[in-house]
């Protein structure tokens, strides 16, 4: 998988969020900034990303997926948020 592929899957299944990914084969970082995290803590925040990319997860097409998360506010003065 491409980081382009990751995202679209992303994007497809979570509403209202922007998506920064990094990563090849079948290790990837993802960065997910919504107003959808507001109010999560952030074990439920990760249930969300991994959620969406379970049957990739459980078919092996994603192996290694490291996630952070953030609210729109949050990212603002975040130190990820690098002009990403």
């Amino acid at each position: 998988m491409q980081p382009s592929d990751v995202k679209a899957l992303l994007e497809s299944r979570v509403d209202g969020c922007e998506f920064h990914i990094q990563g090849e084969g079948c290790n990837f970082q993802v960065i997910a900034v919504g107003e959808c995290f507001a109010g999560l803590t952030p074990v439920k925040r990760q249930q969300v990303i991994y959620g969406a990319l379970s049957e990739e997860i459980a078919s092996g097409a994603l192996h290694a997926v490291s996630i952070k998360t953030f609210t729109p506010s949050q990212w603002q003065s975040a130190a990820e948020n690098t002009g990403a």
